[in-house]
């Protein structure tokens, strides 16, 4: 349970959900008007902390520098819409849709709402339904504290202070798409050229000489022979083999890039209004009573 000394380390602190997945930063703390006890606990969610959602925060815990809720994202993101009135209170009426909305039996809630010495929680109902749960009743509820709303910082004593927003911007990091390789087989045509050989038959001639006499008188001088000449040619023969070539990995990058956030904020503005009759009679007075001092 969150007591109300922890707070300040919740405040402008981020919120996770069970699945350690990050929700928002914890804007305001919503405490009961009876017990004072934290109740609910509003997280900036959607791009840019543009919404702000309720989520019980009896059952939540500080780890480390962050608040760890036991819903899930989606579920916290979805949460219904609720009015806060201008003194940053929840009404009864809105934290009833809010307990409904998270599974939590109204009953339920308020018995441990009229038993706080048994270890009980008490809400914004718990003070309704002591009165009959009348409508003065159902427009009481949980008082906010963390922000603007939730503080009564109008004057004190005789100054007034005069408070303004700022806006802070961070950063989320979202999922934006897959990126993967896949290998497939293409057939494709090649050509090469490479030279080949190839034996041809030609026939010589040559006359009887001196030189060849005695090799061409051997044998018979007329008969029928035969002579023969094996003739022996290149063809192209293709095989393939499979060589690695390249190498292809993925590799993600950190590109930084300015970018111009609009967004808009409150600023109190004070200004001075006078209501006050015959301050020059009395200006004069002043002066006369001057004069007859020096005189």
């Amino acid at each position: 349970m969150i007591a109300q000394e922890q707070i300040p380390a919740i405040v402008d602190h981020p919120v996770y959900d069970a699945q350690g997945k990050k929700i928002g930063d914890a804007k305001q703390v919503f405490l009961d008007d009876v017990s004072g006890r934290p109740e609910w606990v509003t997280v900036k969610t959607g791009l840019l902390g543009s919404s702000e959602s309720f989520v019980p925060i009896k059952d939540a815990s500080m780890v480390d520098d962050h608040l760890e809720v036991p819903y899930p994202k989606d579920r916290i993101k979805d949460a219904p819409h609720v009015d806060v009135d201008g003194g940053g209170h929840l009404s009864v009426r809105e934290e009833r849709r809010l307990y409904e909305y998270y599974g939590i039996a109204w009953d339920e809630a308020w018995q441990r709402a009229n038993q706080p010495g048994e270890g009980g929680w008490a809400h914004g109902t718990a003070a309704a339904s002591r009165r009959g749960d009348t409508e003065a009743g159902l427009d009481e509820g949980l008082r906010g504290t963390g922000g603007i709303e939730g503080r009564d910082m109008s004057r004190t004593d005789d100054a007034m202070t005069r408070s303004e927003e700022e806006m802070h911007v961070g950063t989320e990091q979202v999922e934006t798409g897959h990126v993967r390789l896949r290998k497939y087989v293409v057939t494709e045509d090649v050509q090469q050229t490479v030279p080949v050989m190839h034996e041809e038959v030609r026939v010589e001639r040559e006359p009887i000489t001196e030189a060849n006499r005695d090799p061409a008188m051997k044998g018979p001088e007329i008969s029928e022979a035969e002579h023969e000449v094996t003739v022996y040619a290149e063809r192209p023969v293709v095989e393939t083999r499979a060589v690695p070539v390249e190498r292809v990995s993925l590799r993600t990058d950190e590109v930084t890039e300015e970018e111009t956030v609009t967004g808009r904020i409150r600023k109190e503005r004070i200004d001075v209004e006078t209501d006050v009759t015959g301050e020059a009679d009395e200006g004069s007075e002043r002066r006369d009573r001057t004069d007859e001092g020096r005189a």
